[in-house]
């Protein structure tokens, strides 16, 4: 089957993302989450063609628990950077999103400021797939919406498990925002979530609710003295703040704006964002040669009764791999 997107499309498709003209950045980026193998091929083109244009937007990965106000946050974050000027986009990593169709669809709707901002770009996470391959094709629309002027690109994670690990190792920023009342939520606090956040933010912190956001963010600075912040050149502060009311909004960003100028001046910020590109690579490679087991037909096919042999003991798993690989080189 021919390509739908030849080389000069690339091409015009560049020159359009470049231009900032949002049509063709949807369509940009719909070509990147095409898993036909000639869009691949030219997704790569595009991106290649549009890389010197990215790397200059300040990069923000938020995560929290469902309630705490993420979209809300978002909206009124977003609000006020593009009441300064600025270009936000906004972007998920949602694993679950085959099932539920991802949540920021719905939260579209709670972003009543930002859905109807020119300013602003909303882009749910592709609708199947792993959280390896829905991190990739958001880290190809991340570029996409640099490359098209956005200069701030805040990634959600709405999914669970690993995704908030994904959101970070993509991010220059990640912001964990929590509801006060931390007294109960750090029993079941995950570790290794805190310990990737650049900045706890409480959120709530309005009305009756002012007194207890305020003792939650103590509880927390208290959990991260025992915890090894992230980056030797900077340590993550707590701080409150209503997205409802937006109190607090301007000193979040203002923190987030610290940490950059920090992180560029030690030269930590060039080189985390060299690491994460050559994860990606890896990411993408391991995507790429494991795609036929879940395209192609006889593959498929023999799965189920290699994995029924492993599990019965009828074939030892370094002879099952061993068969995979062969298929596979076939």
């Amino acid at each position: 089957m021919p390509s739908a997107v030849s080389t000069p499309d690339v091409a015009r498709l560049a020159h359009g993302v470049r231009a900032g003209d949002r049509t063709t950045l949807s369509r940009a980026i719909t070509l990147i989450e095409s898993k036909r193998v000639d869009h691949r091929r030219s997704a790569a083109m595009l991106t290649q063609a549009l890389i010197a244009a990215t790397g200059k937007a300040v990069r923000v990965g938020i995560t929290g628990a469902p309630g705490v106000g993420k979209s809300t946050t978002i909206d009124a974050l977003g609000t006020m950077l593009t009441g300064q000027g600025r270009k936000v986009a906004v972007l998920a990593v949602d694993p679950s999103s085959r099932r539920t169709g991802g949540s920021i669809l719905a939260d579209k709707t709670r972003m009543v400021h930002l859905a109807g901002d020119a300013s602003a770009f909303i882009r749910p996470s592709p609708a199947s797939g792993t959280l390896g391959g829905v991190a990739a094709k958001t880290r190809e629309t991340m570029l996409l919406c640099e490359a098209a002027g956005y200069d701030v690109v805040l990634v959600e994670t709405v999914g669970v498990g690993q995704s908030e690990i994904a959101v970070a190792d993509m991010t220059d920023f990640f912001l964990v925002l929590m509801l006060p009342g931390a007294g109960d939520e750090l029993q079941g606090l995950k570790k290794g979530v805190i310990e990737l956040a650049d900045m706890i933010a409480i959120n709530k912190a309005d009305g009756d609710n002012v007194i207890r956001a305020k003792a939650a963010a103590a509880e927390y600075r208290a959990a991260l003295h025992i915890l090894s912040p992230r980056s030797p050149n900077w340590s993550p502060p707590v701080v409150t703040y209503s997205a409802l009311t937006g109190e607090g909004i301007v000193a979040l960003w203002g923190h987030i704006l610290a940490h950059r100028q920090r992180l560029t001046v030690s030269g930590e910020l060039a080189e985390r964002r060299g690491e994460q590109r050559v994860k990606w690579m890896w990411e993408m490679l391991e995507e790429r040669l494991f795609a036929p087991l879940r395209s192609e037909r006889a593959i498929k096919a023999a799965l189920p009764r290699i994995e029924a042999d492993v599990a019965a003991g009828r074939l030892a798993p370094n002879a099952a791999a061993e068969e995979i690989a062969g298929m596979l080189r076939r």
